[in-house]
């Protein structure tokens, strides 16, 4: 009876993830020092948080519009050179034959079992296989605009919302204090979820992002008092 070994690796995430990290951390970072700056430089309330939803908006839009040309530019180079291979194996089957067997032969094997793996992926799926081995490209780690755009724009709301909630709900004289505080422990916990789904060390995923943060609404906050302060 045959035996399955069922395997569940962390780079199948690789897609998404990055989009999603990049949006909830940039949602967080971004929203926590407008409204720290501004906040800083004496605004009111109110215009805090309009200043809060306004950098939430413009800055999901951002993130998903960012994400999606990014993504789309990788996505049409594949199509382009998946075209282009599809071309040279209609064209020149013994040329890819041989350059799929000297592949096989930089990675480990004779040229004899090279020749004949090339053989049977090419009599299955020559495409998939030069796709593959050849341009890297596979179907976990093919670039997908839709899905990186949307995750970029949601986590990106999901990271802002904590900011605006804590100038929201802070006394208004310690908005800032109350804001900066918030959004460190978001970004400590954003850092190691992230780093634990990726497989990454949890410590140092979060100290990282944690550490980005702080800087950018310090300065900010900086900004905001001298700016305040000539105002």
């Amino acid at each position: 009876m045959p035996f399955f070994h069922r395997e569940t690796h962390k780079s199948a995430r690789i897609g998404w993830l990055r989009a999603a990290v990049l949006g909830a951390n940039d949602g967080t970072i971004s929203t926590a020092s407008l409204v720290i700056g501004v906040a800083a430089a004496g605004a009111s309330p109110g215009n805090v948080l309009l200043t809060g939803v306004a950098g939430l908006v413009a800055g999901a839009m951002s993130m998903a519009a960012g994400e999606y040309v990014s993504v789309q530019s990788q996505a049409d180079t594949e199509k382009a050179d998946i075209a282009r291979e599809k071309r040279e194996l209609e064209t020149e089957p013994e040329l890819e034959l041989e350059e799929l067997t000297s592949i096989y032969v930089k990675r480990g094997l004779d040229d004899a079992l090279a020749r004949i793996v090339a053989q049977k992926l090419m009599s299955n799926n020559a495409l998939k296989a030069h796709a593959r081995d050849e341009l890297g490209i596979t179907e976990t780690l093919r670039a997908r605009p839709i899905q990186a755009a949307f995750s970029s724009a949601v986590s990106f709301v999901g990271g802002a919302i904590i900011p605006i909630a804590a100038a929201f709900l802070a006394p208004s004289v310690m908005v800032a204090e109350v804001t900066s505080a918030t959004a460190l422990v978001s970004l400590v916990i954003l850092g190691a979820i992230a780093a634990y789904t990726g497989g990454a060390s949890m410590l140092r995923g979060a100290i990282r992002v944690a550490f980005w943060g702080a800087l950018a609404m310090g300065l900010t906050a900086g900004v905001g008092r001298i700016f305040g302060t000539v105002l």
